[in-house]
Parts: structure tokens; sequence; C-alpha cells
């Protein structure tokens, strides 16, 4: 299973840092795995975390920003 760091992961997703950090800290996501990169105590990603990701982000967000407009309808 190939390996990514969280810039190579966000390009993937197509999202940016403080919505990954924000949905990681909700926990909408799992939070991936952490090891020891060069002094840094770093995320490492796998295709399994790109597929959960892409699902969730299509299933609550449109192509737009934030959520699609159903979901906000139905939680007034």
């Amino acid at each position: 299973m190939k390996k990514y760091s969280t810039k190579q992961f966000l390009r993937i997703v197509g999202i940016g840092r403080t919505t990954l950090l924000r949905w990681l800290r909700a926990g909408k996501v799992p939070e991936p795995p952490r090891t020891a990169w060069g002094g840094l105590n770093a995320r490492v990603f796998t295709d399994r975390d790109v597929e959960r990701v892409r699902r969730y982000k299509e299933r609550f967000y449109g192509k737009g920003r934030g959520p699609k407009k159903e979901r906000v309808a139905r939680a007034a």
C-alpha cells in the first residue's frame, strides 16, 4: 500500500490543511498513524485514507465551498 505525506494527501484529495485538521479533530475522518520522520512526528496516509476522505467529502460537501445545500436545509 502506498504511503503519502500530508502535503501529498491534501493535493490528491483536493482539500486544504485547515479543513483536514478540522475534520480530524471533530472525528469526522479517522486519524492516520504517525511516524517519526526527520525529527518530526508526522501523519502517514495510505490509499485507504485517501478513499475514506474522498467518500466523506463527496457525501457531505459539494463542488463549491462548504456543506451541500440540502444538508444545511435539513439541519435547520
